[in-house]
């Protein structure tokens, strides 16, 4: 076991262990509502309430699942797409969250009441919620990559070749996205419906979005090359991952949201971007995130866990 392997296992048991607080809080909100003991949100009915919680606590459960899993030996038995897709997706998301809740943090007006969002909630609670959002989050960055180099170790070899045709189309449309991305984040206007909507954590979201399908796109239209001066061979892999799980989570998450807005026009929803432009751009992420991945893994699956173990040199 290498020192790169080490840090993956310890940082996926680091973030399941982030996210067990977060497991019991949501589990507690679920238990004292439905007691009378605990208040339900604000702007939530009791069902609504539940419904939402009981979702969330699922979603802990998974993530600390999939930390487990990424750490321990049995993991490398499981079905390898599934569990990779899982990781994938959830490292995707909160690549750009992470940084996206840190500034957004720092550019957010103080809260008078002292009590944030929802004066309801404890300060402690929220902190450890905020917690077990980061630590799931560094913990899948570090995990992820060190996992998929322990068990398809020629995928980090850096001797994958060039990428296909597929794969030279999704760098192109997923550099175009994050530039358009780009420069709605420095300030542009055009494609805007409303441009006064376009706030400041708006415009840094599209920011960190933008910058990470970028990165996407240059990862995967440079493979790892040996020789001085050169990149090591394994960063634009674990680059290219990362950045195409942004692209697919992040629009994945989005294109839904904004094909609703679109469709029922809810009157206290108002999006910045024109609503046409936006789901096309959401739609070209989610094609070029997922064709990134394709480039990335083609072949790799097929290879049996039990002989990939060795770490490349």
């Amino acid at each position: 076991m290498d020192r790169w392997d080490r840090m993956g296992r310890l940082a996926a048991y680091g973030g399941a262990a982030a996210m067990a607080p977060y497991a019991v809080i949501k589990v507690s909100w679920v238990v004292g509502s439905l007691l009378g003991l605990a208040p339900v949100g604000a702007g939530f009915g009791l069902a609504e309430w539940v419904v939402l919680n009981t979702v969330t606590v699922g979603m802990a459960a998974v993530g600390i699942t999939l930390g487990l899993a990424l750490a321990r030996p049995w993991g490398m038995r499981l079905p390898g797409v599934p569990l990779v897709f899982c990781a994938w997706v959830g490292a995707g998301f909160l690549v750009s969250m992470l940084p996206y809740a840190v500034a957004d943090s720092l550019l957010s007006e103080p809260d008078d009441s002292g009590g944030g969002n929802d004066p309801r909630m404890p300060g402690w609670e929220a902190a450890l919620i905020q917690l077990g959002f980061i630590g799931m989050g560094l913990g899948l960055t570090l995990a992820l990559p060190a996992y998929l180099r322990r068990r398809w170790p020629e995928a980090f070899s850096g001797r994958g070749g060039g990428p296909s045709p597929l794969g030279r189309a999704a760098v192109a449309l997923g550099a175009a996205v994050g530039l358009m991305w780009l420069y709605w984040a420095a300030g542009g206007t055009a494609g805007l419906a409303h441009p006064d909507e376009g706030r400041a954590t708006w415009r840094l979201l599209c920011g960190i979005c933008g910058t990470w399908a970028l990165v996407a796109a240059f990862a995967v239209a440079r493979p790892g090359r040996e020789g001085p001066g050169r990149l090591p061979r394994w960063l634009p892999s674990v680059l290219g991952w990362l950045g195409s799980g942004s692209l697919f989570a992040w629009s994945g998450w989005k294109l839904p949201f904004t094909l609703y807005v679109a469709i029922a026009s809810p009157p206290d929803v108002v999006l910045p971007e024109r609503l046409s432009l936006a789901i096309t751009l959401h739609l070209c992420a989610v094609l070029a995130g997922g064709a990134m991945m394709w480039t990335l893994t083609r072949g790799h699956f097929r290879t049996r866990p039990e002989v990939a173990t060795a770490p490349p040199g």
